[in-house]
């Protein structure tokens, strides 16, 4: 992570989450996103908040998880803190990348030492707090921090995790705060037919839990008419240009591209009333 050049720099926060399905890519969405960012000349970070228990990946098995990520500073995170170096000039350190269990353990630390002061320790407030501390100590440091929620809307473990970006959403307010949903629109090659029914009841769960969406990011196999993003746009409640086509390539580096011709990097620059060159 980039060390704060201006201690007055406030920081714009994204926050990427994913529904329907897993290993929808929103690792490679974010570390896009970010490259896109830095084309406009804007300083990038990244946070990956992971909801399992474990306190870091160093010990899990790489066959079901993938590579583990060791940064310049000796911490072993998850494999997306990967992409995020290999797409921007972002550097990633423990910093970057929390897990429940590393939540929870410094909660119960602080528990133990009394800091809570004899009170009952729970999910909200002390819980999502620790969260929110943590996605907090990026700010200053850059112009724009992408937070990527790990897991899928409607995840149990989770649920800390949402909670807590819907309450920064008010603390940070609408021009420092975005909401950025990854969801599946699948093309069913016996009807021929694109449906949208998937995506809807992803942003309806995520609404369910107190966030709209900002943009979506619909990954899919064909492309999307732009009836098909009016409709979409009419269900989950986002303009039609805030309805991004993510269809698959043939190299993941291709993905910034096919975003910055979707317009992706125009409309979260709008949203955050960020101007650049």
């Amino acid at each position: 992570m980039q060390k704060p050049a201006n201690n007055t720099k406030r920081t714009k926060f994204i926050f990427v989450t994913g529904g329907v399905l897993s290993s929808l890519g929103k690792g490679l969405a974010s570390a896009s996103i970010g490259a896109l960012l830095e084309s406009r000349g804007l300083s990038v970070t990244f946070q990956k908040l992971d909801p399992y228990i474990n306190v870091d990946p160093g010990t899990m098995n790489p066959f079901q998880h993938g590579e583990v990520y060791v940064t310049d500073d000796g911490a072993e995170t998850d494999l997306d803190m990967g992409h995020y170096e290999r797409y921007t000039d972002a550097v990633m350190a423990q910093v970057n990348n929390y897990t429940s269990g590393r939540i929870y353990y410094s909660v119960i630390t602080k528990e133990r030492r009394g800091e809570y002061l004899g009170g009952t320790v729970q999910v909200i407030p002390h819980i999502t707090d620790e969260i929110k501390a943590a996605v907090l100590q990026l700010d200053g440091s850059v112009d724009i921090a992408i937070i990527e929620i790990g897991g899928t809307i409607g995840d149990i473990e989770g649920l800390p995790f949402v909670e807590a970006i819907r309450q920064l959403r008010g603390d940070l307010g609408k021009e420092y705060s975005l909401f950025i949903h990854l969801t599946l629109v699948p093309y069913i090659k016996a009807a021929g037919e694109v449906k949208t029914k998937p995506t809807q009841h992803s942003v309806k769960e995520l609404r369910a839990d107190g966030i709209q969406p900002d943009i979506l990011v619909c990954r899919t196999e064909v492309p999307l008419t732009r009836d098909l993003k009016a409709k979409i746009a009419l269900f989950c409640n986002v303009p039609v240009d805030a309805v991004i086509t993510a269809i698959d390539v043939d190299t993941i580096y291709e993905v910034p591209l096919h975003f910055h011709e979707e317009g992706l990097d125009t409309k979260i620059l709008e949203l955050l009333n960020v101007w650049t060159g």
